[in-house]
């Protein structure tokens, strides 16, 4: 599997329990990082390994080293994981998606091996295709990454533009320079919501985002920190994942415009009746929130619901928990409240990776509490 001059990169992602803490984070990266130095935390339960220099220390293949990885892991602390092994970054991204946990996924160096696994693919799983291109190319009868590989790049420039389109052919060959960065990443803040069945509704998936939103917008306002990116991960009932990632317009702390960019997010992908598992939003890049600016507009659409979120901060302060909250989250039913987090029919989880502890949390929506805004 390591011939010379060829990379080997391992994507691992772990099952974490809802009440994941900072010690279980930095067992797993040490466990890691007894492998190799290279590794890099994208997300708490995510990570990427660099193995090229590590198999031949281990006297290992990549396969027989990733069994012991995922071993290490579940033995010592507990932790189930998915994995795959490929040529580049991107391969071993992809094949983990698609990969259940407790087992692994090996794309071999040659040719063959890497188009055996791309071609059948379909194009949208490709990185950086979204609804908007896969819905050009699917007009040009392109649905598969094979039908991109078969295309003259030229061809691709004249239907997405020059920069696109050859980054599309290239990737569609299964080609990616990117590296496996051990530098730590950038402090974030993250939280995920759990449904109890595989959802198929888009409303329900439009309230997750919006509370995901929600409880992102508090832990940063209450933390005083602005977040100049999210990253949105949705999973299906198949285990595999699609992730959005984007740097914002103006770095912000305020729930109104991390949902508008969720929803963006959401719309991009064109699940209509996808059976979504769970969703993820993280608040990228973050900084203390002296820093703000904000772009001046003539549209005052903005100032009403940033006025009812400042009203909302006061009153969680004096009451302890929040009495004013997005109207679409309250459904009428009573339900008892988590002890943790709010869940629409699921369960959210908080994370944070080099982020200070969050504020106090607010009620689950839906806990038979009125809404007292509309935003």
């Amino acid at each position: 599997m390591s011939g010379h001059g060829h990379r080997t990169v391992l994507h691992l992602r772990f099952v974490l329990p809802p009440d994941v803490d900072a010690g279980l984070l930095e067992g797993v990266r040490s466990l890691l990082e007894n492998i190799t130095p290279r590794v890099q935390i994208i997300e708490p339960d995510m990570a990427v390994l660099d193995l090229t220099g590590a198999l031949p220390y281990w006297k290992r293949d990549a396969r027989a080293l990733t069994e012991l990885i995922q071993m290490r892991a579940l033995a010592l602390l507990g932790l189930h994981s998915a994995a795959a092994v490929g040529p580049n970054r991107m391969l071993a991204a992809m094949a983990c998606n698609l990969t259940p946990p407790d087992r692994r996924t090996v794309i071999d160096h040659s040719p063959d091996a890497v188009a055996a696994f791309l071609r059948p693919r379909p194009v949208r799983e490709l990185p950086g295709v979204g609804s908007k291109m896969a819905a050009t190319l699917a007009s040009y009868g392109v649905h598969r990454v094979g039908d991109v590989a078969d295309l003259p790049s030229a061809t691709l420039q004249r239907l997405l533009g020059a920069r696109a389109g050859r980054t599309l052919h290239e990737r569609a060959l299964g080609c990616d320079a990117t590296i496996v960065d051990p530098a730590p990443t950038a402090a974030s803040i993250s939280t995920e919501h759990r449904f109890t069945r595989d959802e198929l509704d888009p409303a329900q998936h439009r309230r997750a985002l919006l509370a995901l939103a929600d409880d992102l917008g508090t832990q940063l306002r209450t933390s005083g920190q602005i977040a100049a990116g999210l990253t949105c991960t949705i999973r299906y009932a198949d285990h595999t994942a699609t992730r959005r990632g984007r740097t914002l317009s103006e770095a912000t702390q305020h729930t109104v415009l991390l949902a508008r960019t969720a929803y963006a997010f959401y719309e991009s992908l064109g699940l209509q009746r996808a059976r979504v598992r769970s969703i993820a939003l993280r608040a990228d890049a973050l900084c203390p929130d002296g820093r703000a600016t904000r772009q001046l507009t003539l549209d005052s659409g903005d100032e009403k619901p940033l006025a009812i979120e400042a009203v909302a901060d006061r009153a969680r302060t004096r009451y302890g928990s929040p009495v004013i909250y997005p109207a679409a989250l309250a459904t009428g039913v009573q339900s008892k409240r988590q002890a943790q987090t709010p869940t629409v029919r699921g369960q959210t989880v908080r994370r944070a990776e080099g982020a200070p502890a969050a504020g106090p949390h607010r009620p689950e929506p839906g806990a038979g509490q009125r809404s007292r805004s509309r935003w």
